[in-house]
């Protein structure tokens, strides 16, 4: 059963934030369904008030896994289709990438998938109740490669410890990256987290093969998935 105590404090976090701001213009497809299905799919995070309403906003209940840094949707649409019973919200700033999965959700048909406008952080530490997940995403983060910028990668002690309050009892934190180096950081700092039990694992095959994981392979850069779980016990999907 999930941990539902809403008067836990939220464990104090840095201000890194889950994103980058870009700026972006949307295609007319993008825009054209923006315009059709923002409004029922989509919620902006600083227009909510804490806790989120999950089973209204959904319409009924389930286990809800939170993607932080949804991209263009891709493997958020594929995953929602192949787990059906499973409710995913997508979190994620950029417009035009908001805009292309609102296409893969009408294409699709998908009623399972819900997107929140704002930064991950924020939606963790105030929308989101502690013990209330069955699993955070975490796929391909902005890996700010230049050394002087390790400082502002998202995978730090503050946003893991946040993180793993928000799992339920044997729920699952996956990250993936195909940086190698921060592979590395991701896992001393997973593995730090009291909470948390895990590391890496071969690539799941359930993960989708995006576009972008392929562009990385090609060019030779070695992608490598941790998956930890909240509790004692192996970590599992």
């Amino acid at each position: 059963m999930p941990v539902t105590n809403a008067h836990e404090p939220s464990p104090p976090i840095r201000r890194v934030t889950s994103y980058d701001p870009r700026a972006g213009r949307m295609t007319p497809g993008q825009q054209h369904a923006w315009e059709r299905s923002w409004s029922r799919y989509g919620r902006d995070a600083a227009d909510l008030q804490p806790p989120l309403d999950v089973a209204g906003w959904f319409g009924r209940t389930g286990p809800l896994v939170l993607e932080v840094g949804s991209g263009m949707g891709e493997s958020t649409a594929a995953l929602a289709t192949a787990q059906p019973d499973t409710l995913h919200l997508a979190v994620e700033m950029y417009q035009p990438g908001l805009a292309q999965l609102l296409m893969r959700i009408e294409a699709a048909g998908s009623e399972n998938l819900r997107l929140l406008r704002g930064d991950a952080v924020d939606v963790l530490a105030e929308l989101i109740e502690p013990g209330s997940l069955a699993g955070i995403r975490v796929y391909f983060p902005d890996p700010w490669p230049k050394r002087r910028h390790h400082k502002r990668r998202l995978i730090q002690p503050p946003f893991v410890t946040l993180a793993a309050s928000r799992l339920a009892p044997t729920a699952t934190l996956h990250m993936a990256t195909d940086w190698v180096d921060y592979a590395e950081q991701m896992q001393l700092v997973a593995d730090a987290e009291p909470l948390l039990r895990g590391g890496p694992v071969p690539r799941p095959p359930w993960r989708p093969m995006t576009k972008f994981e392929q562009r990385a392979v090609h060019e030779g850069r070695e992608v490598r998935d941790l998956i930890y779980q909240r509790g004692g016990g192996p970590a599992r999907r």
